[in-house]
């Protein structure tokens, strides 16, 4: 493999002027840089735009593409129909596609670091880092999933295997499907606890009730079946030190469940997830 694999990055971005700066110019920075940046600015009504803007000035690999969209935050569907968008304004002559959100601070050695895990290895579909939020004057491990599970924030993904798992779903519970699409056709998945990238919002911080029915709703859309979710939202909700949405969890699995939702697996992939979830899941009860 040549020794010049270029990435593309797309950063879905909805009124991120506290940040948006602090992303590009930690990506600005890498010691391999990136091919090509979109930010597709996502009808913010601040000046996200601007700051877009005065980089893409400097910087002629970075665009900004203007989106129209409802103004509601939901967590899955809006971020991934703007990443869709910014899809439309790249070419295929990249190796690496990356999404990234842009409320970020990336070490300069982070894609390089993530280039040679991809070229190390011909079977690595995904590799990312991870993210790390501010608590008392420290940045401490946003651990809101295991250690083998990259973040929706940073996604890196492999061409052939981005178009193999079908790209990004428009909905919550996108960032699991991926990676369990990836290990069914038999690529692998990386995590590289060196890179810790700063998270300036801290997941969830925006949502509004409705989202919270998403999340059980994305548990149904994975083929989980119930027992699955329970276990899930249990250990999601308590991991969140918040037990009650627990409930809400529950009630978005039941609410896609009777409503005949369509799952985002085939009923054989389905299969294959849930009985690689149990496995997980007796792996851990014992050990």
């Amino acid at each position: 493999m040549s020794s010049q694999m270029k990435y593309y990055i797309i950063i879905p971005a909805y009124n991120e002027e506290a940040f948006m700066a602090l992303t590009l110019q930690s990506l600005v920075e890498q010691t391999l840089l990136p091919s090509k940046i979109v930010v597709v600015n996502d009808n913010s009504t601040d000046s996200t735009a601007e700051i877009v803007t005065s980089f893409s000035e400097k910087f002629p690999f970075i665009t900004l593409v203007n989106k129209k969209s409802d103004a509601i935050h939901l967590p899955g569907s809006k971020v991934i129909q703007a990443f869709q968008e910014g899809e439309k304004h790249i070419d295929d002559n990249y190796d690496i596609i990356v999404k990234v959100d842009a409320d970020l601070i990336f070490p300069n050695n982070y894609f390089e670091t993530i280039i040679k895990h991809f070229q190390s290895d011909s079977k690595i579909g995904m590799a990312g880092g991870f993210c790390y939020i501010a608590k008392n004057d420290d940045w401490i491990l946003e651990n809101l999933t295991d250690k083998d599970h990259i973040r929706g924030a940073l996604k890196a993904y492999r061409k052939e295997t981005y178009k193999q798992i079908g790209g990004l779903k428009p909905a919550m519970g996108w960032d699991t499907v991926d990676e369990l699409l990836c290990k069914f056709y038999n690529w692998k998945v990386v995590t590289d606890e060196s890179l810790h990238v700063k998270h300036l919002k801290p997941t969830g911080a925006s949502y509004n009730k409705a989202a919270r029915y998403k999340q059980g709703e994305a548990f149904y859309s994975l083929g989980y079946g119930f027992f699955i979710t329970a276990i899930a939202s249990l250990k999601l909700a308590s991991r969140k030190g918040k037990p009650f949405l627990f409930i809400d969890y529950i009630m978005g699995f039941w609410k896609a469940k009777s409503s005949g939702k369509q799952l985002f697996v085939t009923s054989e992939q389905a299969k294959w997830i849930r009985k690689k979830k149990k496995k997980k899941m007796k792996a851990k009860l014992f050990n």
